[in-house]
């Protein structure tokens, strides 16, 4: 218990982390939605969905990598140095290639080249943080980390606000600003404040490379590239059926007269989710290092059903919740009305991130098992699921389809990793709990959602309920961790 009890304390700071500044994050939503309209939204959406893509290829499974032989290695020292500058040298590539070739990544992505300037900047200085923050989390320094990523938001959050709601009045009375502002100029500035953010933590990063020591081992790297590869794989599968849905809603899929509104749509309710999948990023910064320093421990598979519980109990509890409160929510996160025709897809996507969540919980079999493969094959046909359920749906039903797409995808993926765990690494889940919570939670949900929506008393009754039936099965379990 005692084990458990140092996890959540870490997941709580890495919670503070994620959640804080994406709470904060949330003002530039009803920030987006006044000052854009919901086109221009839509472009921005499909602009982070590349963010997304690229943000992956240019990390290339080697953040997992580094945990696994940080652990693994006696001699850390060189997993440090080996990581770091292979991050480096390819960062550095790929920066230098892609102003080469900008133009036609332009045409490509169907993004402004001047845009493209911008991205290429963000995502080269994102990358170099990327060792940085593991070796943060691999020597549980959560504090540090989430103050750096708290300030990397605010920074963000900082500049979106001066520069959508300050920018045009100090124009008009002072030329220095005069000079700085432009009209019809807020996807520029979208990137222009992400861009700062991204340099101002790398400089506060920046001591990191200058301790380390940069000792390169071909042997290692070798090992790690051969690791982290099926990891790439899964990531840009993810990566697929996360983000990819806005990309081919905005092509010539689409039948809909401004594909491009509806990607603002979809993109905007899309938010409404962020609070499911703020938990369960926050839960698997805390335990993927808990998952490899454990592994060689007694009976570490007693620990990792536990922790699964844990995970769906939260889950569940914020899934009810958020639905219950969805329209509650949806005025203070989403303003403008012309947003909200897409509220449809918040329950289905909701669901999808937490099936998501407990894919990762799932997972760590093939990691510590180094059978990560698995983690490549379960991704990809989670993304081929996407694939075809949006190619073939989206002419016909649009967002939706992206929708039940992202819902068939990571259930599918949850489902096929369990099934391959209790094959390679059976771990004692207590499936009838499990599954009660989920169930429960998922059926008092249909019915807030779909027949008493916006009905606060009968929605928070349901909640109670459901906060009840938790507390009397689980009070001496509760009762343990509150415990000091």
């Amino acid at each position: 218990m005692s084990g458990l009890k140092t996890l959540f304390k870490q997941t709580f700071i890495y919670g503070l982390a994620t959640v804080l500044p994406r709470m904060l994050s949330f003002l530039l939503t009803p920030l987006y939605t006044k000052v854009m309209s919901v086109g221009v939204y839509g472009k921005v959406s499909v602009i982070f969905s590349w963010f997304a893509i690229f943000n992956v290829v240019l990390a290339y499974g080697m953040e997992t990598a580094f945990f696994r032989f940080f652990n693994k290695e006696e001699n850390k020292e060189k997993v440090i140095g080996t990581t770091s500058m292979s991050i480096i040298f390819t960062s550095l590539v790929v920066f230098v290639l892609a102003f080469i070739f900008k133009s036609q990544i332009a045409t490509a992505t169907d993004i402004e080249v001047q845009h493209i300037n911008f991205v290429i900047w963000v995502l080269f200085l994102d990358a170099l943080v990327i060792i940085p923050f593991a070796w943060l989390r691999a020597n549980a320094k959560p504090v540090k980390y989430a103050i750096i990523k708290i300030t990397n938001v605010a920074i963000n959050i900082g500049f979106n606000l001066f520069f959508f709601l300050l920018l045009a009045d100090l124009a008009k009375n002072n030329n220095l600003f005069g000079s700085i502002y432009k009209s019809d100029f807020e996807i520029s500035y979208v990137l222009i404040a992400n861009l700062f953010a991204s340099a101002i933590t790398l400089i506060l990063m920046l001591s990191f490379y200058g301790k380390i020591k940069y000792e390169f081992s071909i042997t290692l790297w070798k090992k790690m590239l051969r690791y982290a590869f099926p990891v790439l794989i899964a990531g840009l599968a993810y990566t697929t059926i996360e983000t990819f849905n806005r990309i081919l809603l905005d092509s010539n899929l689409s039948t809909a007269k401004n594909p491009e509104e509806e990607v603002g749509m979809f993109s905007a309710c899309y938010k409404l989710a962020l609070f499911m999948t703020l938990f369960a990023t926050a839960f698997r910064l805390g335990i993927e290092p808990y998952f490899f320093s454990h592994a060689k421990s007694e009976n570490p598979q007693k620990n990792y059903a536990k922790i699964l519980e844990y995970f769906v109990i939260f889950g569940s509890a914020i899934l009810l919740t958020v639905i219950v409160f969805s329209d509650f929510l949806k005025v203070i996160i989403i303003r403008d009305p012309d947003y909200w025709e897409a509220m449809w897809i918040v329950p289905i996507i909701l669901l999808a991130s937490f099936c998501l969540g407990i894919y990762h919980n799932l997972s760590v079999w093939y990691k510590i098992t180094d059978k990560t493969k698995f983690g490549a094959y379960i991704s990809i046909i989670g993304a081929i699921i996407t694939l075809l359920i949006n190619i073939i749906f989206i002419p016909e039903y649009g967002y939706k389809a992206s929708a039940v797409a992202t819902l068939a995808a990571y259930s599918i993926m949850m489902l096929l990793s369990f099934y391959f765990g209790r094959k390679y690494y059976p771990i004692p889940y207590n499936l009838k709990k499990i599954g009660l919570y989920l169930v429960l939670s998922i059926v008092l949900s249909g019915i807030s959602f779909y027949q008493f929506r916006a009905n606060y008393v009968v929605g928070i009754s349901l909640l109670i309920v459901f906060l009840s039936v938790i507390w009397f099965s689980e009070k001496n379990e509760i009762k343990q961790l509150l415990k000091r």
